[in-house]
């Protein structure tokens, strides 16, 4: 079980609604694992359970070094991260996120409900692949993952590994021919 799954057990996410039985979303959308940070516990709450609702692993964290910490152990699927946070805030978590090599890749929707985080967002934007106002639908959550998906921008982290190509077709097409002469 990885630190996602347990993190997910200990609040309780994961589990499938007994008094609910329908799934929100694209049902043949495969569950990615998402990680939400948000120092709001009823956001991290709420976006947790439409996430598992459509199918998908959630992960919260309360703060962005909190966030980066879980980061390192295991990368998720997708980030929803909110731009005012205590300590290091949205906009600093996303520079260091695409700064980094090994967590560049990663597709992130940054959050807020404040309309001067929204404004100073659109002039700042520095990399994130889309931005959700709070408050949100589930709809709008489930648009936004379907419209990433579409666009091929997310993927599951064992269909990136499937994609990688063999360490022979890594090298350029000259050192290969080289090899086979």
């Amino acid at each position: 079980m990885g630190i996602m799954q347990r993190i997910l057990s200990l609040f309780g996410f994961g589990k499938k609604d007994a008094d609910n039985d329908i799934l929100i979303g694209d049902e043949s959308q495969e569950g990615f694992q998402i990680l939400v940070i948000d120092d709001s516990r009823t956001v991290v709450t709420m976006l947790s359970r439409v996430l598992t609702e459509s199918g998908h692993i959630p992960a919260g964290a309360g703060s962005a070094e909190e966030g980066m910490a879980l980061i390192s152990q295991e990368q998720p699927d997708l980030i929803f991260l909110d731009i005012i946070l205590p300590g290091m805030n949205g906009f600093t978590a996303l520079r260091r996120l695409r700064q980094d090599p090994a967590t560049a890749h990663i597709p992130v929707i940054m959050m807020s409900g404040d309309e001067k985080a929204a404004a100073q967002f659109v002039l700042d934007r520095i990399g994130a692949d889309d931005f959700m106002k709070k408050p949100f639908t589930p709809a709008e959550v489930n648009a936004r993952i379907k419209q990433l998906t579409e666009k091929g921008r997310l993927t599951t982290a064992a269909a990136r590994s499937a994609v990688k190509p063999a360490a022979d077709e890594q090298q350029p097409a000259s050192a290969r021919e080289a090899v086979a002469a």
